[in-house]
């Protein structure tokens, strides 16, 4: 029982998953920030020429 309480393979393995997720979030709102504004520079395109 005391093998299984000082055990932390689990615990870490929840840890990198929450760091990943929490990454993943980070990325997903700088690619849509980064998505709205390249957007709109192409948008302006055409009307350069």
């Amino acid at each position: 029982m005391s093998a299984l309480l000082r055990d932390a393979q689990g615990a870490t393995a929840i840890e990198y998953a929450m760091v990943a997720g929490g990454i993943s979030v980070v990325i997903l709102a700088v690619v849509n920030l980064l998505g709205t504004n390249v957007k709109s520079l192409f948008d302006q395109l055409p009307g350069l020429f």
